[in-house]
C-alpha cells in the first residue's frame, strides 16, 4: 500500500510537471502573438514620409496667377471675391495699393494627372486670372503658360493643360476606400504662403463634412494646410490623390488643424466631364425635395424614422415622365438607400446624363417602383412653373390650427405676390401657435393637407378629420412660399 500511494504521488507531480510546462508554452505562445501584432501596427505607421515625398514631389506644382483689377482699399479676404469658399479660404492677392486698375498676382497650388500635361486645381485660385503660369518641382521647368481646359464653382475643381510631354504624374484613389478612414495617414502638399513646395502629414480627421456647395464631400484633415495650399493634392499613404485642399477653419487666416480636402470621389467625376466636354454635365432627376424630420414621420404613412427625400414638387422633366408625384418620399435610388435630400442631390449629380435609374418610393403607405431616365441639370433644372389668375370671388375663411385661412382670390393674389392658383393661403397666425414655431408665414399657400390636394376649406377640413380617424398625432402640410414649397407637420388639436 505504501509503494502504490508513492506510485500515485509521483503520477501526480508529474501531472503538475507537464501542466506547469503547457502554461508556460501557451504564455510565451500568447506574447509572441502580441509582439507580432505589435509590430504590425507598428509598421502600419509611417517611420518616415520621405520616400513617399520624394515620389510623388515631381507631379505637384505651384500655380501663379495675373489679373488686372481696380483698385480697393481695406483689408482682403480669404478667398477672391465671389468665390464659393468665400469665408474658408483662399490665396491673398499681391497687388499694391492704390486707387486705379492695377496688375494683381495671386498663388495656389495644383498637381498633374496625366503624363501629356494636365493639372487639377482649384476654381478659386484661377478664377478671372488674364495669365496662368505654372513652376514644376525645382529642377522643372518655372513659368509654363497653362490653357483652362474648364471649371466647375459648384465643387471649386478647375483642370488646365501646358503644352509639355512625359510628365510625372499621380493618380486618384478611392476616397471611400482603406487609406481614406478617419484615423488613416494622410499627406498634404503645395505651396503655402509662397514658400515654394511643401509637405504636411496628419490624418484623416473625419469625413462626409460639407461647407456650402450643393456636391460638398470633403475630407477633414488635421494636416496643415495654409494659404497657397489651395489646389494641391491630398495624398493617401500608397501615393493616390484621396483629394483636393480646397479650405480651412481659421479664426486668423493660418492653419489650425481644421483642413478640407474635397474627396477624390467627387473631384474624378468632374475632371473626366471637364477634360472631354470642357464643362459639367450632371444628372437631373427633376424634382425640388427637402428631408424628412422626426415630426414628420408619424404623419407619413409607412415610414418607420426620419430618412429619405420627400418630393415637394415634380415639374415637367425626367420624374414627371417615370410618374413621380409630390408627397412621395425617394427610399432608394439607383440601388442605394437615400437618408437626405444631400445624399441624394450628390448621387444624382454624379449619375450620366440619360441614364436609366430605378427608383423606389414611398406612396400612401406603399413601395412604388419607378424607372427614371435621367436628364442634365445645367440645361433643364431652370423650368418655370407658369402662373395664372383667379376670377373675383368671395373667398371662405376659417381659423385651425392656429391659422386664419383663407381661399386664393385676385385681391389676394396681388397682395401677397402668389404664384399657385389652387389652396389656402395664410392670411394670420397666432404668434403661440406650434405654426408659428414652424415658420410658416403671412402669404404662404397650403396646397395639400395628409398628402392630397385641397382646394376649400371643406377639403382642409375633412383630411383633418380623417388623420383623426386614422389615429394620427399630426398632419403633414405641402407649403408654398414664393414658388417653393416644402412640407411641414402640425399636430392636431384633440
Amino acid at each position: 500500500m505504501k509503494s502504490q500511494a508513492i506510485a500515485i504521488q509521483q503520477d501526480q507531480q508529474r501531472e503538475r510537471r507537464l501542466l506547469m510546462a503547457f502554461v508556460t508554452t501557451l504564455a510565451v505562445a500568447v506574447a509572441m502573438i502580441f509582439a507580432q501584432v505589435a509590430l504590425a501596427n507598428a509598421q502600419d505607421r509611417p517611420a518616415t514620409f520621405a520616400d513617399l515625398a520624394e515620389q510623388i514631389s515631381p507631379s505637384v506644382v505651384n500655380i501663379t496667377t495675373s489679373t488686372m483689377i481696380a483698385g480697393r482699399t481695406g483689408p482682403q479676404g480669404l478667398v477672391p471675391d465671389g468665390s464659393p469658399f468665400e469665408d474658408f479660404f483662399n490665396n491673398p492677392e499681391r497687388g499694391g495699393p492704390g486707387d486705379g486698375a492695377r496688375r494683381s498676382s495671386a498663388l495656389g497650388s495644383g498637381f498633374v494627372i496625366s503624363d501629356d500635361g494636365y493639372i487639377v486645381t482649384n476654381n478659386h485660385v484661377i478664377e478671372g486670372a488674364d495669365e496662368i503660369l505654372i513652376e514644376f518641382f525645382p529642377g522643372g521647368e518655372a513659368g509654363v503658360p497653362a490653357e483652362l481646359i474648364g471649371t466647375d464653382p459648384n465643387t471649386d475643381i478647375a483642370v488646365l493643360k501646358v503644352d509639355l510631354e512625359d510628365l510625372p504624374f499621380v493618380e486618384f484613389g478611392d476616397s471611400n476606400g482603406v487609406g481614406a478612414r478617419v484615423g488613416d495617414w494622410v499627406m498634404a502638399m503645395g505651396n503655402p504662403l509662397g514658400q515654394g513646395f511643401s509637405v504636411s502629414a496628419g490624418i484623416v480627421s473625419a469625413r462626409n463634412r460639407a461647407l456650402s456647395g450643393t456636391y460638398d464631400d470633403y475630407i477633414q484633415t488635421d494636416a496643415a494646410i495654409n494659404r497657397g495650399n489651395s489646389g494641391g493634392p491630398l495624398f493617401n499613404t500608397d501615393g493616390e490623390v484621396i483629394g483636393v485642399n480646397t479650405a480651412i477653419l481659421s479664426p486668423n487666416g493660418g492653419s489650425i488643424g481644421i483642413g478640407f480636402a474635397m474627396s477624390s470621389a467627387v473631384v474624378t467625376n468632374v475632371v473626366d466631364q471637364l477634360i472631354e466636354f470642357g464643362e459639367t454635365r450632371r444628372g437631373w432627376l427633376g424634382v425640388r425635395i427637402q428631408d424628412v424630420t422626426p415630426d414628420m414621420v408619424d404623419a407619413i404613412e409607412g415610414l418607420d424614422m426620419a430618412r429619405g427625400a420627400m418630393v415637394t414638387d415634380v415639374p415637367p422633366g425626367p420624374a414627371e415622365n417615370a410618374g413621380m408625384m409630390a408627397g412621395d418620399v425617394i427610399l432608394d435610388f439607383d440601388g442605394i438607400a437615400i437618408q437626405d435630400t444631400r445624399e441624394l442631390v450628390r448621387i444624382v449629380g454624379n449619375s450620366p446624363v440619360g441614364k436609366e435609374v430605378p427608383v423606389a418610393v414611398l406612396r400612401d403607405g406603399d413601395m412604388a417602383d419607378l424607372t427614371v431616365v435621367l436628364g442634365r441639370r445645367e440645361t433643364s433644372e431652370a423650368v418655370a412653373f407658369p402662373a395664372s389668375s383667379q376670377e373675383d370671388e368671395t373667398p371662405e375663411q376659417t381659423e385651425i390650427l392656429g391659422l386664419t385661412l383663407s381661399e386664393i382670390t385676385p385681391e389676394l393674389t396681388d397682395q401677397f405676390s402668389l404664384s399657385v392658383e389652387n389652396g389656402l393661403v395664410i392670411t394670420a397666425i397666432n404668434p403661440e401657435s406650434e405654426a408659428a414655431s414652424k415658420g410658416l408665414l403671412e402669404g404662404d399657400v397650403i396646397t395639400e393637407a395628409g398628402q392630397e390636394a385641397i382646394m376649400t376649406i371643406a377639403d382642409f377640413e375633412a383630411r383633418i378629420e380623417a388623420a383623426s380617424e386614422a389615429g394620427r398625432k399630426s398632419i403633414l402640410l405641402l407649403v408654398r412660399r414664393g414658388g417653393d414649397p416644402r412640407f411641414v407637420a402640425l399636430v392636431l388639436e384633440e
